[in-house]
C-alpha cells in the first residue's frame, strides 16, 4: 500500500481541457495595440554574395509597412545560433534570412516576402561532412569559426575528454574531442571477440506541432523589452535580449507562453533579432514561422557518423569500447559529437575505452538539441554491436547486456560514481516481457523481435519556487519555468502532497522573468527532477506558516495539528478545526496580525539521477520490397518514482513513436548545392498513428535519492533505444544489420540484396 496520498495515482492533466477546446492561447494568438506582422526574406543558396535587395514592389503593397535588411539594423557579431541576425554581405545556408517585411496583417507581410528582390552572386558551398572534410575544401569561416555556446549543456549533453585542435589553422573543423581510459590497443589484441561497424543518421527535425514563434514590444520607459515567445528558457532568451540590445538583464521582460512542442529547438534562435527588429521600428512586432520556415531555417539534429568498435572476453565481458563520431552541425559551432562519442560508453561496465569526436561545419542550416541529444545513434550504434557480438559468442542478448550494465557505485561517465540505478532492473522486467519471452515463436511466423536499452544522465539547474494560500483555500504554486509535458499537473501533485491538500485545490502560475522566481529551461530530463523539491519545500514552508497561525488560534503546539479535509484541526479532536481560506484570511485583512502566508523554496541538484528505457520491437518485413512493418513496440522505462503515471506513460509513448520516425522515416534530404529536398510535411515523413504501431508501457520503480520522492527525469530515455530496437529486430527477422537510417524499403532491400 502506498504512503502516499496523492503521489502514484494518475491525474489527467490541468490545462488539458482547454488544449482539447482550443482555449488554450498560444504566441500566435497574441494580438498587440500597432503590431506589425514579420515575415522573412529568405536566401535560395547555401553560400553567395548579396549584391542587390529591392523592396521597391513589396513596400508599394498596400499594408507593408518595412522592409529591413542587416543593413538597417545595428550591427551585432552573429557568435552562436541563438544570435543569428539577417545576412549582410553574403548568405551561408538555404534558408538564412536576409530581410524581414513588416505588415499590419500576416498575410500583407507574405505577400510582401514575395516581391523583395535580392539579387546574389553564387560562391562554393560546402554540403557536405565529407566535402567539408576533404583536402583543398572552400571554407565556410574564412576568417575563423565563431565560438559561441550552442544549447546542448541545456540538455546536460555535457561532452566530457580534452579539446584538440590548432587554433591557427583555418578549417571546417569546429573542434575535436578525445578521452581515453586504459589500453586500448592492449585490449582489443586480448579480445576474443571484435565487432566493429559503422552508423549514419541524417539530420533530423524536431518538427513540433506549433512552429517556432515571437512576440516583441519596446519598452519607451527604460529602453528595454517585453517578449512573449514559445519558449523552452524564458531566463535565458531574457540574457539573450538584453546582451544584444545592450541594455540592463532586468529592463527585459519575457513571457513564456504555452508551448505547443519543442523538444530542444526552443532554446532560443531568432528571439534577439526580433527584439531589434521592434526596438528598431519602436513599434510591437511579432514573428510565427510557416512550416516551410520552421523547416528551413531552424535547428534541427546534426547529422552524424559514428564509428563503433567493441572487444569482448569468452565469457562476455566487455573489455574495449571505441567510437570515433563525425557530426555535420552547420554553419555554427556544437558540441554534440563529443557527447555522442560519450554516450556511446556511457553505461556499460568497461576499463579501456577511446572516445574521439570532430566536429564539422557546413553550408547548412545550424543545429541544435533533438530529444536525447544524439543519443539515439550513439546507442543505435552500441546496442546494435552488442546484439551482433551476443550472436557471435551464442548468448542471449539480454544476459549479455546484464552482464556488462552500470550498477550502483560503479564509475560514471562524469568522473564520479553512479548513484542508486536501476539499469539492471530494467533489463530484468524487459527479460520477462511476452513480446521478448515469444521471439522465437515470431521469428517461425517470419517476423522479427529486437531489443535495445538506452540511458540518460540527466541535466542539472538551480531552481526556486513560491506558494501561497489564498482566502478560498487554494494554494498557489509559482515557478520560473515553461510547461512542455504536463509538468504542472506533476507539481501540483508534488505540492498537494507536501501541504496536504487535494490536487484541485492546487494552482499553478507561470508567469514572467520579472514576477517569477528563477526557474532554468527546459530540457534534459531535468525540469521535475531539479524543480520538483523547490515545490515541495514552498509547500511545506507555507504549510508551517499555516498551522503556526492555527497554533495560536487554538493555544495548542503546532505539532498536535493536522490539515484534514480543506481545514486545519487538533489531532483527536475534529470538532476543534478553522477552514484553510479562513486562517488565509486573518493574514490578509485590514489590521491582520499574522504574516501572509508565503511559502519559499530552492534547490541547487548537483547530483544526476541516470534514468533507463529498455524496448521491444517486433516487426515484419517484405523480402521482396525491403519494407518494415512495426508490429508492436513494449517501452520498459525506469522512472524513480512515477509521480503521475498518466503523463509519464504518455511521455513513454510520445518518445517512442519519435524514435519510430528516427528509425523509419525522417530525414533531411539535401542536394549537392545545399537545397533542402525535404522541405515540407509532404516530403518530410513522419510516422503517423497507424505506423507508430501499439505501444506497450511498463513502468519500473527504482527511487533516486536526490528527485522528490524519488523521482527522475522520463523525457529523454523514451526516444534512445528505438532506432536500435527497431534494427536488431530487422536483423532477428532477416540476419541484415541495417546501419543507417530511416529504414526505407530502398535502403532495406539493398541490404537485402547484399546478403
Amino acid at each position: 500500500m502506498s504512503d502516499f496520498s496523492f503521489v502514484g495515482k494518475p491525474t489527467p492533466l490541468i490545462d488539458g481541457p482547454a488544449k482539447v477546446t482550443g482555449n488554450l492561447k498560444y504566441t500566435g494568438d497574441l494580438k498587440l495595440a500597432g503590431m506589425l506582422h514579420a515575415r522573412f526574406v529568405l536566401s535560395a543558396y547555401a553560400h553567395a554574395k548579396i549584391t542587390a535587395v529591392d523592396a521597391s514592389a513589396a513596400l508599394a503593397l498596400p499594408g507593408v509597412q518595412r522592409v529591413l535588411t542587416g543593413s538597417d539594423l545595428p550591427e551585432v557579431t552573429p557568435s552562436s545560433r541563438a544570435k543569428l541576425m539577417l545576412a549582410r554581405d553574403r548568405v551561408i545556408f538555404v534558408g538564412q534570412p536576409v530581410a524581414i517585411v513588416l505588415a499590419d496583417s500576416a498575410a500583407a507581410a507574405a505577400d510582401g516576402a514575395e516581391l523583395v528582390e535580392v539579387e546574389y552572386e553564387a560562391l562554393d558551398a560546402v554540403t557536405s561532412m565529407d566535402d567539408a572534410l576533404a583536402e583543398g575544401a572552400n571554407i565556410v569561416w574564412p576568417t575563423g569559426i565563431p565560438t559561441g555556446a550552442g544549447d546542448e549543456a541545456a540538455h546536460g549533453a555535457d561532452t566530457g575528454g580534452e579539446s584538440e585542435g590548432d587554433d591557427e589553422e583555418i578549417s571546417n573543423i569546429a573542434g575535436a574531442t578525445k578521452m581515453a581510459t586504459g589500453d586500448i590497443d592492449a585490449a582489443f589484441a586480448e579480445a576474443d571477440v571484435i565487432v566493429e561497424r559503422s552508423f549514419d543518421t541524417p539530420m533530423v527535425h524536431q518538427s513540433s506541432i506549433e512552429t517556432q514563434g515571437w512576440v516583441a514590444q519596446p519598452n519607451p520607459l527604460n529602453g528595454g523589452m517585453t517578449m512573449w515567445g514559445s519558449l523552452q528558457s524564458p531566463f535565458g532568451v531574457r540574457y539573450d535580449i538584453a546582451e544584444v540590445l545592450g541594455v540592463p538583464e532586468s529592463d527585459v521582460t519575457v513571457y513564456g507562453m504555452p508551448v505547443g512542442g519543442a523538444f530542444g529547438a526552443k532554446f532560443g534562435l531568432y528571439e534577439p533579432l526580433v527584439a531589434l527588429v521592434a526596438d528598431t521600428v519602436g513599434r510591437p512586432v511579432s514573428l510565427i514561422l510557416t512550416r516551410g520556415e520552421e523547416l528551413l531555417s531552424t535547428n534541427p539534429a546534426p547529422a552524424l557518423r559514428i564509428r563503433g568498435k567493441l572487444g569482448f572476453k569468452r565469457d562476455g565481458a566487455l573489455i574495449a569500447m571505441q567510437s570515433d563520431v563525425t557530426a555535420d552541425t552547420g554553419v555554427y559551432p556544437s558540441g554534440l559529437g563529443g557527447f555522442a562519442a560519450m554516450q556511446f560508453a556511457s553505461f556499460y561496465r568497461c576499463p579501456n575505452l577511446l572516445l574521439e569526436s570532430t566536429n564539422v561545419v557546413t553550408n547548412k542550416q545550424s543545429v541544435g538539441a533533438y530529444r536525447a541529444p544524439t543519443s539515439p545513434t550513439a546507442f543505435m550504434a552500441v546496442e546494435t554491436l552488442f546484439d551482433e557480438a551476443a550472436a557471435q559468442l551464442g548468448m542471449d542478448p539480454v544476459e549479455l547486456r546484464l552482464k556488462n550494465a552500470a550498477r550502483s557505485g560503479d564509475p560514471a561517465p562524469d568522473g564520479g560514481d553512479f548513484p542508486v540505478i536501476g539499469m539492471v532492473e530494467t533489463l530484468e522486467a524487459a527479460r520477462e516481457h511476452p513480446l521478448w519471452r515469444n521471439r522465437e515463436e515470431s521469428r517461425s511466423q517470419g517476423r522479427g523481435v529486437g531489443i535495445a536499452i538506452g540511458g540518460w544522465m540527466g541535466g542539472l539547474e538551480p531552481g526556486a519556487a513560491v506558494c501561497k494560500l489564498n482566502r478560498d483555500g487554494v494554494l498557489q504554486v509559482q515557478i520560473g519555468t515553461a510547461d512542455l509535458s504536463g509538468t504542472p499537473t506533476s507539481f501540483a501533485v508534488l505540492a498537494a502532497e507536501a501541504f496536504g491538500v487535494d490536487v484541485d485545490k492546487v494552482r499553478f502560475v507561470y508567469s514572467d522573468t520579472d514576477s517569477a522566481p528563477y526557474g532554468g529551461g527546459v530540457g534534459g530530463s531535468k525540469t521535475l527532477y531539479t524543480l520538483g523539491n523547490a515545490v515541495i519545500r514552498a509547500a511545506e514552508d507555507a504549510r508551517r506558516q499555516t498551522l503556526a497561525i492555527a497554533a495560536e488560534e487554538f493555544e495548542v503546539s503546532a505539532e498536535d495539528l493536522e490539515i484534514v479535509d480543506g481545514r486545519v484541526q487538533v489531532r483527536g479532536f475534529p470538532d476543534r478545526s478553522v477552514a484553510l481560506g479562513e486562517l488565509a484570511g486573518k493574514a490578509m485583512t485590514f489590521g491582520g496580525r499574522y504574516d501572509p502566508i508565503h511559502g519559499s523554496g530552492s534547490q541547487s541538484v548537483t547530483d544526476r539521477a541516470p534514468s533507463f528505457c529498455a524496448q521491444i520491437a517486433e516487426v515484419d518485413v517484405d523480402e521482396e520490397t525491403g519494407e518494415v512493418n512495426l508490429l508492436n513496440l513494449a517501452v520498459v522505462q525506469e522512472v524513480g518514482r512515477a509521480i503521475n503515471p498518466l503523463t509519464v506513460e504518455g511521455q513513454m509513448q510520445g518518445g517512442a513513436v519519435q524514435g519510430v520516425g528516427w528509425a523509419l522515416y525522417e530525414e533531411m534530404r539535401y542536394d549537392d548545392d545545399g537545397q533542402l529536398l525535404s522541405g515540407s510535411w509532404m516530403d518530410y515523413v513522419m510516422p503517423d498513428a497507424v505506423q507508430a504501431a501499439p505501444i506497450q508501457t511498463q513502468i519500473v520503480e527504482v527511487p533516486s535519492t536526490s528527485g522528490p520522492f524519488g523521482a527522475r527525469g522520463v523525457g529523454e530515455p523514451p526516444v534512445i533505444p528505438t532506432v536500435a530496437a527497431i534494427a536488431n529486430a530487422v536483423a532477428h527477422a532477416t540476419g541484415v544489420r541495417m546501419t543507417q537510417t530511416p529504414m526505407t524499403a530502398p535502403r532495406v532491400l539493398e541490404a537485402l540484396e547484399q546478403r
